[in-house]
């Protein structure tokens, strides 16, 4: 393969999918509306194709156009989104949908592609556009995915965990390196030993390719950095990436509540352990870095993000003050 579309491209994964299929080879051409900056717009070997993704017309025009024989679709939000998808490429050598380790039932350790249960989506959560609906919609556009390849379509999944990197416009991470960098007290829930895995944007895209390239149509495969981290351990490589070294202050729920905080105002705290096995991904030759690596290419990046997810300052104060 030497030709991709990326229906989405400039934002966070598609950016650096972008990156990872040009040191590749590929040629590239992003579908998307055009309304944000193309950050590959003087790149010889990146196009853009001006389209909305929720028209079956655009799409097919696009695929007329470019003729692709990956398709990467990094923005499928709803299930009707990628049935359209799989119907207008039902001829490239391999379709691949971006889904989430968020579209598994939660309670399974760890979570593994071919055992565990997909959340269940009524047709009211197909079309909603709520958060607590998102993993129930994801896991919809893996069954549709499922059933487009029994039809004959080269068509696989990716579900990636929390994904961290620089263009991360959730702030999620940042948040912590924010923090990090300008305090020498940083007040964290729990007592670290919090687990929600993550996955480096660095190993989300290399783990979409080598799908691409050597996945099986009609399977999923998860996507979650090699090691596991505690939430301590993730805060304590990073202070030594950024070259710091805060107090973390370890706060419970009693104790955050005399500000009216609770720990799941905290980014990356989750109180169920998620862990996704990564086995099925390694046995197609997917080669991760460490979260070593990807947090020092993480923490120079110093961008602005959408959201300001985290408590209040003064709220953080307030419990710091109280410690």
């Amino acid at each position: 393969m030497d030709t991709a579309l990326i229906i989405g491209g400039t934002r966070f994964i598609g950016r650096h999918l972008t990156e990872e299929l040009l040191d590749s080879g590929y040629d590239v051409t992003l579908f998307n509306r055009g309304t944000r900056e193309n950050p590959f717009a003087d790149h010889d070997d990146v196009s853009q194709y001006t389209g909305d993704r929720t028209s079956g017309a655009a799409l097919k025009e696009a695929n007329e156009a470019v003729a692709p024989d990956l398709v990467v679709d990094c923005v499928a939000y709803y299930p009707g989104e990628v049935d359209m998808a799989v119907d207008v490429f039902d001829d490239v050598e391999a379709y691949v949908y971006i889904s989430s380790g968020a579209a598994y039932e939660p309670d399974t350790i760890p979570k593994r592609e071919d055992e565990t249960a997909l959340r269940p989506c009524s047709e009211e959560q197909a079309v909603d556009d709520s958060h607590e609906t998102y993993g129930a919609r994801k896991a919809e556009g893996d069954r549709i995915v499922f059933e487009a390849a029994e039809e004959g379509v080269n068509a696989m999944s990716v579900r990636p965990t929390i994904v961290y990197g620089p263009y991360d416009y959730t702030g999620r991470y940042k948040y912590w390196v924010d923090r990090i960098k300008s305090s020498d007290r940083v007040l964290a829930p729990g007592d670290g030993t919090n687990i929600h895995h993550l996955v480096s944007v660095y190993n989300t895209v290399r783990a979409i390719r080598q799908v691409g390239e050597h996945g099986v149509p009609g399977e999923a495969y998860n996507a979650g950095d090699h090691r596991v981290l505690t939430l301590r351990e993730l805060l304590e490589q990073t202070a030594d990436a950024v070259g710091a070294d805060p107090e973390f202050v370890w706060a419970n729920g009693r104790e955050l509540a005399e500000a009216e905080l609770a720990p799941t105002d905290f980014p990356l705290y989750n109180p169920n352990v998620h862990i996704l096995s990564t086995e099925k991904l390694k046995a197609i030759g997917w080669a991760p870095v460490t979260p070593a690596e990807s947090i020092e290419r993480t923490v120079p990046w110093d961008g602005e993000t959408e959201r300001d997810p985290g408590p209040d300052r003064a709220a953080e104060q307030e419990v710091l003050d109280s410690l």
